[in-house]
């Protein structure tokens, strides 16, 4: 016995019958011949068992099951269209939901520009942030938490795809009384037994400030650690220590004029951290976030040049 399965083909040669209403004027439009037409009526009727067409000299009419058959016909067929439609909408361009995980210390500053650039440009995608700290991005995005994260470098994991974006310098800031606000320019052997403020372990930025506080001879306050770079800030202006702090957080929250901390130049261009986008090597969507990756370069060309430098 020849198992006859229902396929999209049959529907769609049935719907164009019912459309003409005749059998040589359906295989015509279709393409093909009119005996090959009857045959994917028949097989369609066998899959139904329905009798679902009329044959007689002024053509094919449908029977009551018939035109029953063809409203949910129709429908299917609208539906197929549409997901077509989508599929090729979400080849061609970005769209749809995406979980994005962010490090406090660089989505505020960064990404509302980023957002309204990809709502510009992309209006089907929707990302969906939620903050947290460098160390626990991570684990959340290989739990399945997050698809994507915007997190400092390095990340160390075998099972992720790391997108290098950003380079961000780190201003040194001191307390508006503090002696080395008075001078043009700070060198390593100025920091020598300076008390540092930094995030805590959680933060990727920590390691990096603890390391440079060895290499000069600086006193990191580990009785101090911040929670957020307000915070860090604040302690600062109070002259508990001095602070190494991200350019884009300095653009936003500490003015040229009147702050509350100083800004001196040290190591221009040679302190920096690096800023990337990483995902799930196992991940479906490379193409939607090497887009996200593009909006984020084009943001920091437009809207933060001098500020950062963009990683090709």
């Amino acid at each position: 016995m020849i198992d006859i399965q229902l396929t999209l083909k049959q529907l769609s040669y049935f719907r164009t019958l019912a459309d003409t209403g005749h059998y040589r004027k359906a295989a015509e439009r279709i393409g093909i011949s009119q005996p090959s037409l009857s045959l994917q009526i028949a097989n369609l009727e066998s899959v139904l068992c329905l009798n679902l067409v009329e044959r007689g000299r002024a053509g094919a009419m449908l029977t009551p099951e018939g035109r029953e058959i063809l409203e949910q016909t129709r429908s299917i067929l609208s539906d197929v269209m549409a997901l077509q439609e989508t599929h090729n909408r979400m080849k061609s361009e970005l769209s749809g939901s995406f979980r994005l995980g962010s490090s406090p210390t660089l989505g505020p500053y960064l990404l509302p520009r980023v957002f309204l650039h990809l709502h510009q440009n992309h209006p089907d995608l929707r990302l969906i942030v939620r903050d947290g700290p460098p160390s626990e991005l991570l684990q959340e995005l290989l739990s399945g938490m997050h698809d994507v994260i915007l997190t400092q470098l390095p990340v160390k994991s075998a099972d992720v795809f790391v997108q290098r974006l950003l380079r961000e310098p780190l201003h040194l800031a001191v307390a508006l009384s503090h002696p080395l606000a008075k001078k043009e320019y700070v060198e390593d052997e100025d920091l020598k037994g300076e008390n540092v403020l930094v995030l805590s372990r959680r933060f990727t930025l920590h390691s990096q400030i603890e390391n440079l506080t060895k290499e000069v001879g600086a006193n990191l306050l580990y009785d101090y650690e911040g929670t957020s770079l307000d915070a860090i800030r604040q302690m600062t202006a109070m002259n508990i220590g001095i602070s190494f702090l991200p350019s884009l957080y300095v653009a936003s929250e500490v003015p040229k004029f009147g702050g509350d901390v100083a800004l001196v130049p040290y190591r221009p261009g040679r302190l920096n951290r690096s800023i990337g986008l990483v995902w799930r090597a196992s991940s479906g969507h490379h193409r939607a976030f090497s887009f996200i990756s593009d909006a984020i370069r084009s943001v920091a060309k437009t809207d933060y040049s001098g500020l950062v430098s963009v990683e090709k």
